[in-house]
């Protein structure tokens, strides 16, 4: 390395946040310091992936605290662990790759995942930024559906008109239930009405005829006779007729009877009224709190917004207003592009100097490593002929040596059978000489 090049490299003991932004790129310092002006442009890539690492992590903290449905500490949690997957991988989608203009497949790959996390990254960033129309949106929805729920409960639950009550239809999940309903006795008012009517109208005929009568009886008996004996006035014998005919007609008809009879069902009626005005009072009151009771558990369904309901609630927004949708869809655009650029500034930007020499360097690391794989397999090889030589030397020594102390052997026991034979004839000798 030149004075110039040895000058320019950083002291081991300051921080240098060039290197370290050169660092996210996966870049070889070593091959770097041979070609010192790409730093400059490893060092910008770094600082763009950095960036979208910090896009990302403001991106999740938003997701996160909008599932949570506030601000907290655990939102940290997942924000810091999305941060350095996502600075990770675009590390590995932007570290140099020697023969990378031969492998389009990998390129494309790389672009999709880029493309697909751009996408992820970027839908909590729209939705913040259409934050304030989206709730809006949701409140709508929220109001329209508790108004809904309130008209349901109000019209499956109407005030009973008799014992038996018909089901609504579509009102299964719209039923409440009371203790107890003036059902009943509006069957037993209606009853005594409808009795009230008849007697009433018989009573009428019969007040009408007694009318008439009364009417034939005051106008004969103002009519005087008199009595030639006494010389008195008296009543005609018609007058008095008339009214045994009255007083009859009373007594057949019942006509002091029926109208006392009317006259206690009039005051059961009154009671009854009065009763049922407070039961449907007490039915209306109960109802109402029987709703009030469902729209809270509604309410309380409703207290967080969820990150899928907001997100049906852009597209609602979306779909209703042309130029909102555009709008959306430029946002989403514009940080999918960003989210994407690390790749997009690293394999749109052409083979750079640096890239040649890796690939050079790489292509000669694989021949170096392949002669050397070569030369090891010549040392075995040799290694292994002359073991097998010396195995097979030791095989003959051993041979001869064996054949060697065989025939050793044999003349020893030849030399000792000899013996012996000379040694019997000896002894014979020496027998027969005795």
């Amino acid at each position: 390395m030149t004075d110039s090049a040895a000058s320019a490299e950083p002291s081991p003991g300051r921080f240098d946040l060039a290197r370290r932004l050169r660092t996210l790129t996966g870049a070889d310092e070593d091959l770097l310091a041979r070609v010192r002006y790409e730093r400059n442009k490893y060092t910008a890539l770094g600082g763009v992936v950095l960036g979208t690492a910090v896009i990302a992590a403001f991106s999740m903290w938003n997701f996160a605290t909008e599932a949570l449905g506030r601000a907290s500490f655990l939102a940290l949690i997942p924000t810091v662990i999305w941060m350095l997957f996502i600075l990770n991988l675009d590390r590995w989608l932007v570290t140099p790759q020697p023969n990378a203009r031969r492998r389009v497949g990998p390129l494309l790959l790389r672009l999709m995942i880029a493309l697909v996390l751009g996408a992820v990254i970027a839908e909590p960033l729209v939705l913040r930024i259409f934050a304030t129309a989206v709730e809006e949106r949701i409140a709508d929805h929220r109001n329209n559906a508790l108004d809904q729920l309130r008209g349901n409960l109000v019209r499956c639950n109407p005030v009973p008109d008799g014992t038996e009550v018909k089901p609504v239809a579509g009102c299964g999940r719209y039923v409440l239930t009371f203790g107890s309903t003036p059902g009943g006795q509006s069957d037993e008012l209606a009853s005594i009405r409808s009795d009230a009517a008849a007697l009433q109208k018989r009573v009428d005929q019969d007040n009408d005829k007694l009318d008439d009568i009364d009417e034939e009886v005051r106008d004969e008996c103002r009519r005087l006779i008199r009595v030639a004996s006494t010389g008195l006035f008296q009543r005609t014998s018609e007058c008095l007729r008339l009214r045994e005919k009255a007083k009859d007609y009373r007594a057949t008809h019942h006509t002091e009877e029926n109208e006392r009879r009317l006259e206690a069902m009039n005051d059961r009626i009154s009671e009854i009224g009065g009763q049922l005005t407070t039961s449907r009072g007490s039915f209306l009151q109960e109802r109402a709190k029987g709703v009030e009771q469902r729209l809270a558990k509604e309410r309380a369904k409703q207290k967080e917004i969820g990150v899928l309901e907001r997100m049906r609630a852009l597209d609602e927004l979306a779909g209703g207003n042309p130029v909102l949708f555009v709008g959306i869809w430029l946002v989403r655009v514009l940080f999918v592009l960003l989210d994407a650029l690390p790749v997009l500034v690293k394999f749109l930007g052409g083979e750079s100097a640096y890239d040649r020499m890796l690939t050079s360097e790489s292509n000669s690391a694989v021949k170096i490593h392949s002669e050397r794989l070569r030369l090891a397999e010549r040392r075995a090889m040799a290694d292994t002929e002359i073991a097998q030589d010396a195995i097979e030397q030791e095989v003959r020594r051993s041979r001869a040596e064996s054949e060697a102390a065989h025939r050793e052997h044999t003349a020893a026991m030849h030399i000792r059978v000899r013996q012996a034979v000379n040694s019997l004839e000896e002894e014979l000798r020496r027998t027969s000489a005795v």
